[in-house]
């Protein structure tokens, strides 16, 4: 069996799983099958969105397990046309509606959408439905070091921002924001996204050398970095080998291979991208 993911506690006192099960593209029948399996694995962290057009289905997947409410973390989004004080509330409780449940444990404004620049009105809107009972710990996603400053400017801390992260685009500047805030980090899509990260003739190697898959390396990279971490799949053997990486612990040196990997693939541009 494999070990429970450890937890970190979160500026409101909420504790989070450090790793969890991403949901995105699957779809309600597929969330709802994924969520289940996780569950029966030892998953208790699941991450969904408003944009994914899955919550329902990570709802379904959690009643069907039977798993107690108290037990289970749920994170989830929202879209950019609800950043107002007023929007996070009815965001929320849509949210809430599709979950079938009565409390969010983390709510994140899922992009900053400068452009319109609301994000900063967004996460008042988050504060109040935290003070409310309807959200336990709020953050933001894809939010650059410029961003968070508007919002400390503004006397606004989240408590995550999650942001596309991995070996070949490890974040630094942002990893370095949010610690200077008190901020937790977590990656989305730790995998890669179908690209060339898992062949890495480094991490191939650290594979054999710790007899674990590139995946479960990768994954390990995350934890020993502070990272909380949502690698997806709606494969049961492979969410039971995501979940297997907490028996073994990778060399200073080895992490330090991996910290050098930064290739020059390009990421969303946070300041141009969003929804």
């Amino acid at each position: 069996m494999s070990i429970a993911p450890p937890l970190l506690r979160l500026r409101s006192g909420t504790l989070i799983p450090q790793l969890g099960l991403g949901t995105w593209p699957l779809d309600d029948d597929g969330a709802a099958s994924a969520v289940e399996t996780a569950v029966s694995l030892g998953y208790r962290h699941f991450d969904t969105a408003e944009n994914y057009r899955n919550e329902r289905g990570v709802g379904e997947g959690l009643r069907r397990s039977g798993l107690d409410r108290s037990e289970a973390f749920i994170t989830t989004k929202f879209n950019k046309e609800w950043h107002s004080v007023d929007g996070v509330r009815q965001a929320a409780e849509a949210s809430l509606q599709r979950l079938g449940t009565d409390y969010i444990d983390l709510l994140l404004i899922h992009w900053p959408n400068p452009g319109q620049d609301r994000y900063v009105e967004a996460f008042r809107g988050l504060r109040a439905v935290q003070d409310d009972g309807l959200v336990r710990a709020v953050g933001v996603s894809n939010f650059k070091p410029a961003h968070l400053q508007k919002l400390r400017g503004a006397g606004l801390v989240p408590e995550i921002n999650q942001v596309q992260l991995d070996p070949y685009h490890p974040r630094r500047d942002v990893r370095r924001a949010n610690a200077g805030l008190g901020i937790v980090t977590e990656a989305w899509s730790p995998l890669g996204r179908g690209g060339k990260l898992l062949s890495d003739p480094v991490i191939q190697g650290l594979a054999g050398k710790y007899g674990k898959t590139p995946a479960q390396i990768v994954l390990r990279w995350d934890i020993q970095s502070g990272v909380v971490t949502i690698p997806k799949s709606g494969n049961p053997a492979r969410m039971a080998q995501n979940l297997d990486i907490f028996d073994v612990e990778l060399e200073p040196a080895d992490m330090a291979a991996l910290d050098g990997l930064e290739g020059d693939e390009q990421i969303s541009d946070s300041d141009v991208f969003g929804h």
